[in-house]
Order: structure tokens, then sequence, then C-alpha cells
């Protein structure tokens, strides 16, 4: 429990054990997920050579994996609320580790594509599960936490990309694969043990009311800041027209705004609302690159990229507006009668 300081304040709280554990766990299960991915992106040049697939039926195939995510991805929501966060983190964990070993085993841009819908499954279902870990801790520990599981993400991806290009030349698709799958199992059994071990958040009682009524000095405005850097982020890139420094803002403005609204999602409606947060990102992956394609064939590549800056900068607005009136409501409910 918290205790009060002189100044009258109340003094922060003490992490216990457990949570330093699960950050490490939940972080070791983000990296998993980046290093699995960008492993299986390498070899996909050796896949379609492998089957004798044309570049458009490879495209069809690999839309295997945005079609098995969005379609996974309220459903793990459900199994999050039956069974838990954390059960479900490691189970598609594993099922995301021994699916990226199937595509070498395929003969077809048809076998491809039904793999994929597999291993796209497991991979929704995982990045849902385990953004609805990471913002239960997040919530418990009361700290914006929530982009350093995504940093451990990109990490994992950038080794995983790194040792694909190293072996790639030394390894033939099933045995570099393999290698993955074996990476992930040990991965998932040391990570998953903890989880699985580990109370969480809402069973230790650290988890905050979603109502607001239990709101700590402070806590107000760290929301109104990072509504400004949501804010301050988009409008950084709809203004930038230095072609490479446009890509470095719009990186760092992605990196930024989805650890945001995934836990701004889940804050509202627990493992649905990132699940829906989910769902609503990758419906973006999934529909965006074609509608560029159409819009740049109509209006020309800069008025297709137009369309972005304008959606950004929409975005942008709406959190403005949530932000203030999530301030807003807050400060209703302290007012006194």
């Amino acid at each position: 429990m918290n205790q009060l300081t002189d100044t009258g304040r109340r003094a922060p709280a003490t992490a216990p054990p457990q949570v330093a554990r699960l950050r490490r766990a939940i972080s070791l299960f983000f990296a998993l997920d980046g290093f699995v991915f960008a492993g299986w992106v390498v070899r996909i040049p050796a896949i379609k050579e492998q089957i004798h697939a044309s570049a458009g039926a490879l495209g069809l195939a690999l839309l295997g994996v945005s079609v098995g995510s969005v379609a996974t991805m309220l459903l793990t929501g459900k199994l999050c609320r039956r069974y838990g966060n954390h059960p479900v983190t490691v189970v598609t964990a594993a099922l995301l580790s021994l699916s990226v070993a199937l595509p070498p085993l395929t003969h077809s841009a048809l076998h491809l594509g039904l793999v994929l819908l597999l291993f796209g499954a497991a991979y929704g279902g995982l990045n849902v599960a385990f953004n609805a870990a990471a913002v239960d801790l997040a919530e418990a520990v009361r700290r914006p936490i929530l982009p350093s599981f995504h940093a451990a993400f990109s990490a994992g991806g950038l080794v995983g990309a790194g040792l694909g290009g190293l072996l790639a030349p030394q390894l033939s698709p099933l045995c570099h694969l393999l290698l993955l799958t074996a990476t992930g199992l040990v991965v998932t059994a040391y990570a998953g043990r903890v989880l699985l071990r580990t109370p969480g958040p809402t069973a230790t009682g650290q988890r905050p009311r979603r109502d607001g009524t239990d709101a700590v000095p402070g806590r107000g405005r760290a929301a109104v800041g990072r509504t400004r850097l949501f804010v301050t982020l988009y409008g950084l890139i709809t203004l930038c027209r230095v072609v490479y420094l446009g890509y470095a803002l719009t990186g760092l403005g992605l990196a930024n705004v989805f650890p945001v609204a995934v836990g701004g999602a889940g804050a509202l409606a627990g493992p649905h609302g990132v699940a829906v947060a989910s769902t609503l990102g990758y419906s973006g992956i999934l529909l965006g690159p074609p509608s560029i394609g159409f819009l740049a064939e109509a209006y020309g590549l800069p008025g297709a990229l137009t369309t972005i800056a304008a959606l950004a900068a929409l975005a942008a607005l709406l959190g403005r507006v949530v932000g203030r009136g999530r301030v807003g409501r807050r400060g209703r409910r302290r007012a006194p009668c």
C-alpha cells in the first residue's frame, strides 16, 4: 500500500517482484513475435522459387497472413476474456512457432496460402493476447511502459532479419525455419512458465478501476501528454516534405501511435478493446496497399499519398477530441456535489 510522505503526497508504489518478472516475460514474447515474423519474411524469395509461383500468385498467397490475422483477432479477444491473457499468449506463441516451419513443405501457391492462413491466425492471436497482457501490466504499474514492449518487438525483428540474411546462403528454407521453430518453442517454454505461474495484475489487486474514480494526481496530465504526443507526431508527418526525414517521422509516429492506441482501447474495454484496435489496424494493413495502388493509378502517387496525410491529420484531430473528453469526464467525476 502507498504511504503518505511528509509533504502529504502519496508516495509511488514499489513494483513487486512479480511485476518485473511479468514485464520481462511479456517483452520476450514481443521480441519472439518480431523475430519469427522477420525470419519468415527473409525466406519469401526462396519459397517463391520453390513453388514456382508468379508474382501475382505469390501476392495472393501472402494475403493469407493478413486474412488469417484479421479473422482471428476478435475471437482471440473473447478467448482472453474467458481463459485469461496469459494462457492465450502462451498457446498462440507455440502455434506461431510451429506454423512458421510449414511454408517450406508446400509445393503450390494454393497450399502456401492455406498454410499462411494458419500462420496469420497464430500471429494475429498472439498480437492481441500479449498486447492485452501488456495493457494490464501498464495499468497495474501506472506508467507508460507499452512502448518498451513494442521496442522489444522491433529489436526481435531486427535480429530475425539480420540472422536470416546471414543464414539464407548457408541453410535451406526448411532448415532455417525449423531453427526458428526450435527457438520459438524454447522461448515460449521459458517465458510461458513465468507467465502462467505469476499472478496477473488483476489477481494481485493492483489494477486501477476503469471508471477513473481512483485517479491519482498527475494521471490526467499524463493522458493529456500522450494525446499531445500523438497529435504532434502526426502533425510533423503531415507537414514534412523532405523524403528521408518524412520516412523517419512516419516510423517514429507509427511506433508511438500504436502502443498509445492499443493502451487506450485496452483501458476502456479490456481484451475486447485490444482485439478491436488490432483488427482495425491489420484491416488497414490489408486494405491500405491496394487502395493506394488504385488511387495512384487514378490521381498519381503524390495525390494518393496525400490521402494518407489527410487521414493522419483526421486521426490526430480525433485523438485531441477524445483526450479532451476523457479529461472533462474525470473533472466532472471529481467535482464535489
